[in-house]
Protein backbone atom coordinates (compact mmCIF):
# COMPACT_ATOMS: atom_id res chain seq x y z
CA UNK A 1 0.00 0.00 0.00
CA UNK A 2 1.45 3.54 -0.89
CA UNK A 3 2.40 5.57 1.97
CA UNK A 4 -0.88 8.11 2.36
CA UNK A 5 0.81 12.03 3.23
CA UNK A 6 -1.02 12.97 6.30
CA UNK A 7 -1.31 16.49 4.00
CA UNK A 8 -3.01 14.61 0.94
CA UNK A 9 -5.13 12.26 3.10
CA UNK A 10 -7.03 14.87 4.19
CA UNK A 11 -7.39 16.39 1.16
CA UNK A 12 -8.83 13.70 -0.28
CA UNK A 13 -10.81 12.35 2.64
CA UNK A 14 -12.53 16.49 2.58
CA UNK A 15 -13.17 15.95 -1.20
CA UNK A 16 -14.73 12.09 -0.46
CA UNK A 17 -16.85 13.42 2.18
CA UNK A 18 -18.72 15.08 -0.14
CA UNK A 19 -20.23 11.89 -1.51
CA UNK A 20 -20.53 11.02 2.44
CA UNK A 21 -17.54 8.71 2.89
CA UNK A 22 -16.48 10.59 5.84
CA UNK A 23 -20.15 11.52 7.09
CA UNK A 24 -20.67 11.26 10.85
CA UNK A 25 -24.07 9.32 10.41
CA UNK A 26 -22.96 7.21 7.37
CA UNK A 27 -22.96 3.66 7.50
CA UNK A 28 -21.10 1.15 5.59
CA UNK A 29 -22.64 0.21 2.24
CA UNK A 30 -23.89 -3.09 3.45
CA UNK A 31 -25.60 -5.02 0.09
CA UNK A 32 -28.69 -6.93 1.60
CA UNK A 33 -27.32 -9.36 -0.07
CA UNK A 34 -24.75 -12.17 1.96
CA UNK A 35 -22.21 -12.78 -1.07
CA UNK A 36 -21.77 -9.22 -1.28
CA UNK A 37 -20.26 -8.67 2.25
CA UNK A 38 -17.20 -9.61 3.50
CA UNK A 39 -16.04 -12.78 4.67
CA UNK A 40 -14.31 -12.17 7.99
CA UNK A 41 -11.98 -14.48 9.87
CA UNK A 42 -11.40 -13.75 13.36
CA UNK A 43 -7.74 -14.36 15.38
CA UNK A 44 -9.03 -13.72 18.82
CA UNK A 45 -12.64 -14.06 20.38
CA UNK A 46 -13.69 -11.63 23.41
CA UNK A 47 -11.42 -8.68 25.13
CA UNK A 48 -10.48 -6.23 22.51
CA UNK A 49 -11.00 -8.87 20.07
CA UNK A 50 -14.89 -9.67 21.16
CA UNK A 51 -15.06 -5.80 20.26
CA UNK A 52 -13.43 -5.93 17.03
CA UNK A 53 -15.57 -8.50 15.94
CA UNK A 54 -18.55 -6.50 17.33
CA UNK A 55 -17.15 -3.33 15.00
CA UNK A 56 -17.48 -5.78 11.69
CA UNK A 57 -20.30 -7.67 12.72
CA UNK A 58 -22.06 -6.27 9.96
CA UNK A 59 -20.36 -8.65 7.85
CA UNK A 60 -20.09 -12.41 7.94
CA UNK A 61 -17.93 -13.68 10.53
CA UNK A 62 -17.34 -17.29 9.02
CA UNK A 63 -14.79 -18.34 11.47
CA UNK A 64 -13.12 -17.57 14.85
CA UNK A 65 -9.97 -18.81 16.43
CA UNK A 66 -8.63 -18.65 20.20
CA UNK A 67 -6.52 -20.52 22.34
CA UNK A 68 -8.74 -20.87 24.97
CA UNK A 69 -11.72 -23.02 24.58
CA UNK A 70 -13.46 -20.89 27.12
CA UNK A 71 -13.27 -18.10 25.85
CA UNK A 72 -13.80 -19.64 22.15
CA UNK A 73 -16.96 -20.71 23.06
CA UNK A 74 -18.08 -17.30 24.49
CA UNK A 75 -16.88 -15.00 21.85
CA UNK A 76 -18.04 -17.37 18.81
CA UNK A 77 -22.12 -16.96 20.52
CA UNK A 78 -22.99 -14.29 18.53
CA UNK A 79 -21.87 -15.60 15.64
CA UNK A 80 -23.37 -19.21 15.47
CA UNK A 81 -22.29 -20.07 12.36
CA UNK A 82 -18.46 -19.33 12.66
CA UNK A 83 -16.21 -22.16 12.29
CA UNK A 84 -14.27 -22.64 15.81
CA UNK A 85 -10.53 -23.02 15.63
CA UNK A 86 -8.04 -23.23 18.13
CA UNK A 87 -4.90 -22.45 15.65
CA UNK A 88 -5.34 -19.42 13.45
CA UNK A 89 -2.62 -20.77 11.37
CA UNK A 90 -5.15 -24.09 10.73
CA UNK A 91 -8.17 -22.04 10.25
CA UNK A 92 -6.18 -19.50 7.86
CA UNK A 93 -4.88 -22.57 5.57
CA UNK A 94 -8.42 -24.31 5.96
CA UNK A 95 -10.74 -21.06 5.44
CA UNK A 96 -7.74 -19.04 3.16
CA UNK A 97 -10.19 -19.54 0.15
CA UNK A 98 -13.46 -18.41 1.29
CA UNK A 99 -12.26 -15.41 3.01
CA UNK A 100 -11.52 -11.74 2.49
CA UNK A 101 -9.95 -9.96 5.22
CA UNK A 102 -8.76 -10.86 8.97
CA UNK A 103 -9.02 -9.17 11.94
CA UNK A 104 -6.27 -9.91 14.83
CA UNK A 105 -7.02 -8.79 18.71
CA UNK A 106 -4.62 -11.32 20.32
CA UNK A 107 -1.78 -10.81 22.53
CA UNK A 108 0.93 -8.42 21.02
CA UNK A 109 3.58 -11.26 20.66
CA UNK A 110 1.39 -12.97 18.19
CA UNK A 111 -0.31 -9.81 15.90
CA UNK A 112 2.86 -9.99 13.64
CA UNK A 113 2.80 -13.99 12.90
CA UNK A 114 -0.81 -14.29 12.07
CA UNK A 115 -1.03 -10.25 10.35
CA UNK A 116 1.83 -11.79 8.28
CA UNK A 117 0.61 -14.66 7.34
CA UNK A 118 -2.76 -13.57 5.95
CA UNK A 119 -1.19 -11.00 4.24
CA UNK A 120 0.62 -13.31 2.23
CA UNK A 121 -2.10 -14.68 1.65
CA UNK A 122 -3.87 -11.42 0.27
CA UNK A 123 -6.26 -10.93 2.97
CA UNK A 124 -6.47 -7.38 4.53
CA UNK A 125 -6.24 -7.08 7.63
CA UNK A 126 -7.26 -5.40 10.72
CA UNK A 127 -4.84 -5.26 13.97
CA UNK A 128 -5.07 -4.36 17.48
CA UNK A 129 -2.47 -1.86 18.78
CA UNK A 130 0.34 -1.83 19.30
CA UNK A 131 0.84 -2.87 15.41
CA UNK A 132 3.46 -5.44 16.50
CA UNK A 133 5.50 -6.62 19.95
CA UNK A 134 9.36 -5.50 17.84
CA UNK A 135 10.15 -2.77 16.06
CA UNK A 136 11.35 -5.54 12.85
CA UNK A 137 7.36 -6.61 12.70
CA UNK A 138 6.34 -3.38 12.50
CA UNK A 139 8.63 -3.06 9.43
CA UNK A 140 7.86 -6.30 7.92
CA UNK A 141 3.79 -5.69 8.36
CA UNK A 142 4.27 -2.77 6.75
CA UNK A 143 5.95 -3.48 4.03
CA UNK A 144 3.56 -6.47 2.72
CA UNK A 145 0.56 -4.28 3.19
CA UNK A 146 2.48 -1.86 0.68
CA UNK A 147 3.99 -4.97 -1.75
CA UNK A 148 0.57 -6.44 -1.78
CA UNK A 149 -1.88 -3.58 -2.09
CA UNK A 150 -3.61 -4.53 1.02
CA UNK A 151 -6.32 -2.46 3.13
CA UNK A 152 -5.03 -2.01 6.64
CA UNK A 153 -6.10 -0.51 9.95
CA UNK A 154 -4.44 -0.05 13.33
CA UNK A 155 -7.04 -0.71 16.12
CA UNK A 156 -6.26 2.41 18.16
CA UNK A 157 -10.08 3.48 17.74
CA UNK A 158 -9.76 6.77 19.44
CA UNK A 159 -7.84 7.97 16.16
CA UNK A 160 -11.61 7.79 14.60
CA UNK A 161 -13.06 10.35 17.33
CA UNK A 162 -13.39 14.21 16.73
CA UNK A 163 -11.48 15.65 19.35
CA UNK A 164 -8.55 14.24 17.75
CA UNK A 165 -9.52 16.05 14.38
CA UNK A 166 -10.22 19.22 15.72
CA UNK A 167 -6.42 18.76 17.41
CA UNK A 168 -5.35 18.03 14.06
CA UNK A 169 -7.07 21.24 12.44
CA UNK A 170 -5.81 23.84 14.89
CA UNK A 171 -2.35 22.28 14.85
CA UNK A 172 -2.08 22.33 10.83
CA UNK A 173 -3.59 25.77 10.72
CA UNK A 174 -1.09 27.50 12.84
CA UNK A 175 -3.22 28.48 15.62
CA UNK A 176 -0.31 28.22 17.99
CA UNK A 177 2.04 28.93 15.46
CA UNK A 178 5.49 25.86 14.53
CA UNK A 179 5.81 23.37 17.53
CA UNK A 180 9.21 22.22 18.19
CA UNK A 181 8.30 20.92 21.53
CA UNK A 182 5.54 18.40 22.49
CA UNK A 183 5.19 16.01 26.04
CA UNK A 184 2.84 12.84 26.48
CA UNK A 185 1.77 11.26 29.70
CA UNK A 186 0.22 8.81 30.90
CA UNK A 187 -1.06 7.79 34.82
CA UNK A 188 -0.88 3.78 33.51
CA UNK A 189 1.26 1.47 35.87
CA UNK A 190 2.90 -1.62 34.32
CA UNK A 191 5.52 -1.86 36.62
CA UNK A 192 6.53 -4.36 39.42
CA UNK A 193 5.64 -7.63 37.61
CA UNK A 194 7.31 -10.69 38.33
CA UNK A 195 6.87 -14.18 37.33
CA UNK A 196 5.88 -16.65 39.82
CA UNK A 197 5.92 -20.65 40.48
CA UNK A 198 4.80 -23.43 37.75
CA UNK A 199 1.72 -24.47 38.23
CA UNK A 200 -0.68 -26.51 35.52
CA UNK A 201 -2.32 -25.73 32.62
CA UNK A 202 -5.91 -24.69 33.16
CA UNK A 203 -7.78 -27.88 30.66
CA UNK A 204 -9.47 -24.80 28.70
CA UNK A 205 -6.32 -23.04 27.43
CA UNK A 206 -3.42 -24.70 25.08
CA UNK A 207 -0.26 -23.17 26.77
CA UNK A 208 2.14 -23.67 23.91
CA UNK A 209 -0.34 -22.50 21.20
CA UNK A 210 -0.87 -18.97 23.54
CA UNK A 211 3.19 -18.66 23.96
CA UNK A 212 3.46 -18.18 20.04
CA UNK A 213 6.65 -17.22 18.46
CA UNK A 214 7.54 -16.50 22.77
CA UNK A 215 10.36 -18.30 24.47
CA UNK A 216 8.73 -21.62 25.55
CA UNK A 217 8.55 -21.63 29.29
CA UNK A 218 6.36 -23.55 31.61
CA UNK A 219 3.06 -22.36 32.66
CA UNK A 220 2.92 -19.89 35.64
CA UNK A 221 0.82 -17.55 37.66
CA UNK A 222 2.58 -14.14 37.90
CA UNK A 223 2.71 -11.59 40.92
CA UNK A 224 2.20 -7.73 39.99
CA UNK A 225 3.58 -5.48 42.99
CA UNK A 226 3.14 -8.60 45.38
CA UNK A 227 -0.70 -9.30 44.44
CA UNK A 228 -0.88 -12.97 42.81
CA UNK A 229 -2.20 -12.59 39.31
CA UNK A 230 -2.97 -14.84 35.86
CA UNK A 231 -1.16 -14.02 33.33
CA UNK A 232 -3.28 -14.99 31.01
CA UNK A 233 -5.67 -13.19 29.50
CA UNK A 234 -5.18 -9.54 30.48
CA UNK A 235 -1.45 -9.15 32.60
CA UNK A 236 0.84 -10.59 29.75
CA UNK A 237 0.95 -6.84 29.14
CA UNK A 238 3.59 -6.60 32.12
CA UNK A 239 5.97 -8.74 30.29
CA UNK A 240 8.61 -8.63 27.60
CA UNK A 241 8.18 -11.39 25.83
CA UNK A 242 4.13 -11.16 25.64
CA UNK A 243 3.88 -7.25 25.81
CA UNK A 244 5.97 -3.84 26.53
CA UNK A 245 4.44 -1.86 29.24
CA UNK A 246 2.52 1.09 29.13
CA UNK A 247 4.39 2.12 26.90
CA UNK A 248 4.08 -0.29 24.22
CA UNK A 249 0.29 -0.45 25.18
CA UNK A 250 -0.77 3.40 25.15
CA UNK A 251 1.75 4.64 22.68
CA UNK A 252 0.35 4.17 19.94
CA UNK A 253 -2.92 6.23 21.47
CA UNK A 254 -1.65 9.09 22.68
CA UNK A 255 1.62 9.32 20.56
CA UNK A 256 -0.70 8.78 17.94
CA UNK A 257 -1.90 12.19 17.85
CA UNK A 258 1.15 13.98 17.67
CA UNK A 259 2.01 12.00 14.89
CA UNK A 260 -0.83 12.82 12.80
CA UNK A 261 -0.88 16.58 13.77
CA UNK A 262 2.93 17.02 13.58
CA UNK A 263 3.32 14.63 10.47
CA UNK A 264 6.25 12.86 11.96
CA UNK A 265 7.32 9.35 11.06
CA UNK A 266 10.90 8.24 12.41
CA UNK A 267 12.83 9.71 15.10
CA UNK A 268 16.55 9.80 14.88
CA UNK A 269 17.36 10.05 18.32
CA UNK A 270 15.43 8.21 20.81
CA UNK A 271 16.90 8.07 24.90
CA UNK A 272 15.08 6.27 27.64
CA UNK A 273 15.31 6.74 31.61
CA UNK A 274 13.35 4.68 34.52
CA UNK A 275 13.54 2.28 36.64
CA UNK A 276 16.21 -0.57 36.29
CA UNK A 277 15.79 -2.68 33.42
CA UNK A 278 14.47 -6.01 34.50
CA UNK A 279 15.05 -9.02 32.02
CA UNK A 280 11.47 -10.08 32.07
CA UNK A 281 9.22 -7.39 32.78
CA UNK A 282 8.30 -3.99 32.27
CA UNK A 283 8.88 -1.04 33.95
CA UNK A 284 6.58 2.03 34.97
CA UNK A 285 7.69 5.91 35.18
CA UNK A 286 9.26 5.17 32.13
CA UNK A 287 10.70 8.96 30.71
CA UNK A 288 11.29 8.92 26.98
CA UNK A 289 12.81 11.80 24.60
CA UNK A 290 12.50 11.47 20.67
CA UNK A 291 14.17 13.67 18.47
CA UNK A 292 12.26 13.91 14.99
CA UNK A 293 13.84 15.74 11.86
CA UNK A 294 12.53 18.42 9.93
CA UNK A 295 9.57 18.09 7.92
CA UNK A 296 9.90 20.64 4.31
CA UNK A 297 8.92 23.71 6.16
CA UNK A 298 8.02 22.19 9.47
CA UNK A 299 10.83 22.43 12.20
CA UNK A 300 12.14 19.66 13.86
CA UNK A 301 10.57 18.33 16.95
CA UNK A 302 11.59 16.82 20.63
CA UNK A 303 8.70 14.57 21.64
CA UNK A 304 8.92 13.47 25.32
CA UNK A 305 6.74 10.43 27.14
CA UNK A 306 6.07 10.17 30.61
CA UNK A 307 4.37 7.14 32.13
CA UNK A 308 3.76 6.02 36.26
CA UNK A 309 2.26 8.94 36.98
CA UNK A 310 5.18 10.91 35.75
CA UNK A 311 4.70 14.67 34.33
CA UNK A 312 7.15 16.96 32.35
CA UNK A 313 7.87 20.12 34.78
CA UNK A 314 5.87 21.93 31.70
CA UNK A 315 3.04 20.14 33.35
CA UNK A 316 2.69 21.78 36.36
CA UNK A 317 2.51 25.24 35.23
CA UNK A 318 -0.93 25.04 33.34
CA UNK A 319 -3.83 26.36 34.67
CA UNK A 320 -7.38 27.01 33.24
CA UNK A 321 -9.33 29.74 33.12
CA UNK A 322 -9.73 30.03 37.22
CA UNK A 323 -6.28 29.82 37.66
CA UNK A 324 -6.60 26.47 38.61
CA UNK A 325 -3.79 23.59 37.99
CA UNK A 326 -4.80 21.89 35.19
CA UNK A 327 -4.03 18.05 36.43
CA UNK A 328 -5.17 15.83 33.51
CA UNK A 329 -3.75 12.11 34.33
CA UNK A 330 -2.81 11.45 30.79
CA UNK A 331 -2.68 14.00 27.76
CA UNK A 332 -0.97 15.55 24.79
CA UNK A 333 0.60 19.16 25.27
CA UNK A 334 1.81 20.85 21.99
CA UNK A 335 4.33 23.52 22.67
CA UNK A 336 3.74 26.42 19.52
CA UNK A 337 5.62 29.88 19.06
CA UNK A 338 2.46 31.43 19.73
CA UNK A 339 0.61 28.96 22.20
CA UNK A 340 -0.22 25.80 23.43
CA UNK A 341 -3.00 23.25 22.84
CA UNK A 342 -3.42 20.38 25.99
CA UNK A 343 -5.74 17.19 24.62
CA UNK A 344 -6.57 13.89 25.35
CA UNK A 345 -8.96 11.21 24.13
CA UNK A 346 -12.02 13.84 24.44
CA UNK A 347 -11.33 17.43 24.73
CA UNK A 348 -8.72 19.95 24.47
CA UNK A 349 -8.07 23.63 25.30
CA UNK A 350 -5.78 26.42 23.86
CA UNK A 351 -3.37 27.87 26.45
CA UNK A 352 -2.73 30.53 27.85
CA UNK A 353 -6.64 31.16 28.40
CA UNK A 354 -6.86 34.70 28.62
CA UNK A 355 -4.83 34.58 25.16
CA UNK A 356 -7.44 32.80 23.23
CA UNK A 357 -10.72 33.45 25.52
CA UNK A 358 -12.32 35.05 21.89
CA UNK A 359 -10.86 32.53 19.88
CA UNK A 360 -13.39 31.02 17.35
CA UNK A 361 -12.48 27.52 16.07
CA UNK A 362 -11.87 27.40 11.97
CA UNK A 363 -14.61 25.44 10.41
CA UNK A 364 -13.77 21.81 10.18
CA UNK A 365 -11.61 20.21 7.81
CA UNK A 366 -11.68 16.96 8.43
CA UNK A 367 -14.55 14.82 7.57
CA UNK A 368 -15.82 13.15 10.55
CA UNK A 369 -15.14 9.52 10.58
CA UNK A 370 -17.81 6.65 9.72
CA UNK A 371 -15.56 4.50 12.53
CA UNK A 372 -12.54 2.89 12.81
CA UNK A 373 -13.56 -0.28 11.73
CA UNK A 374 -16.38 0.74 9.34
CA UNK A 375 -13.53 2.88 7.45
CA UNK A 376 -11.70 -0.54 7.09
CA UNK A 377 -14.59 -2.14 5.55
CA UNK A 378 -15.57 0.71 3.45
CA UNK A 379 -12.39 1.11 1.86
CA UNK A 380 -11.83 -2.72 1.14
CA UNK A 381 -14.82 -2.08 -0.83
CA UNK A 382 -14.01 1.40 -3.11
CA UNK A 383 -10.15 1.00 -2.54
CA UNK A 384 -9.85 4.36 -0.61
CA UNK A 385 -7.50 5.10 2.21
CA UNK A 386 -7.83 4.35 5.90
CA UNK A 387 -6.46 6.78 8.18
CA UNK A 388 -4.33 4.02 10.41
CA UNK A 389 -2.80 1.84 7.51
CA UNK A 390 -0.58 -0.13 8.50
CA UNK A 391 2.60 2.76 6.90
CA UNK A 392 1.29 5.10 9.12
CA UNK A 393 0.76 2.42 12.01
CA UNK A 394 3.68 0.74 11.37
CA UNK A 395 5.96 4.11 11.80
CA UNK A 396 4.25 5.01 14.74
CA UNK A 397 4.70 1.48 16.26
CA UNK A 398 8.44 1.48 15.30
CA UNK A 399 8.70 4.86 17.08
CA UNK A 400 7.09 3.77 20.14
CA UNK A 401 9.11 0.37 20.48
CA UNK A 402 12.36 2.41 19.72
CA UNK A 403 11.45 3.85 23.51
CA UNK A 404 11.23 0.33 24.63
CA UNK A 405 14.39 -0.87 22.92
CA UNK A 406 16.01 2.56 24.01
CA UNK A 407 14.92 2.11 27.66
CA UNK A 408 15.78 -2.26 27.69
CA UNK A 409 19.60 -1.35 26.69
CA UNK A 410 20.27 1.74 28.41
CA UNK A 411 21.46 2.93 25.20
CA UNK A 412 20.54 6.67 23.38
CA UNK A 413 19.98 5.37 19.95
CA UNK A 414 20.85 7.13 16.89
CA UNK A 415 18.01 5.87 14.43
CA UNK A 416 18.41 4.98 10.57
CA UNK A 417 15.36 4.50 9.66
CA UNK A 418 15.79 3.76 5.93
CA UNK A 419 18.40 1.12 7.03
CA UNK A 420 17.17 -0.01 9.83
CA UNK A 421 20.31 0.49 11.93
CA UNK A 422 21.15 1.76 15.41
CA UNK A 423 24.32 3.62 13.86
CA UNK A 424 25.72 4.53 17.21
CA UNK A 425 24.81 1.13 20.07
CA UNK A 426 25.04 -2.20 17.49
CA UNK A 427 24.69 -4.24 21.18
CA UNK A 428 21.10 -2.21 21.31
CA UNK A 429 19.95 -3.94 17.72
CA UNK A 430 19.09 -7.04 19.52
CA UNK A 431 15.76 -5.13 21.28
CA UNK A 432 14.60 -4.81 17.80
CA UNK A 433 13.39 -8.25 17.24
CA UNK A 434 13.90 -11.84 18.63
CA UNK A 435 14.15 -15.20 17.13
CA UNK A 436 10.86 -17.11 17.08
CA UNK A 437 10.65 -20.43 18.26
CA UNK A 438 10.75 -23.14 16.33
CA UNK A 439 7.30 -23.57 14.11
CA UNK A 440 6.76 -20.29 13.96
CA UNK A 441 7.66 -17.27 11.33
CA UNK A 442 6.86 -13.73 10.68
Amino acid sequence: MPRIDRRHFLAATSAAAVGGYFSQTAAAEDSTSPNERLNIAAVGATGRAGADLRGVASQNIICIADVDQNLLEQGSKPYPDARRYEDFRVMLEKEGDKIDAVVIGTPDHTHAPAAAMAMRMKKHVYCEKPLTNTVREARVLAELARDNKLVTQMGNQIHAGDNYRRVVELIQSGVIGPVREAHVWVGVDYGGGRLGKTKPVPPNLNWDLWQGPATARPYCDITIKGEPKPLHPFNWRWFWDYGSGGLGDFGCHYMDLVHWALDLTAPTKVSASGPPVLPQAAGAGLTVEYEYPARGDLPPVKLTWNDGGKKPAIARTLKDADGKPLDWSGAQLFVGEKGMILSNYGKHLLLPVDRFADFTPPEPTIPNSIGHHAEWIQAIRTGGPTTCNFTYAGALTEAVLLGVAAYRSGQTLEWDAKNFQVTNAPEAQQYLHREYRKGWTL
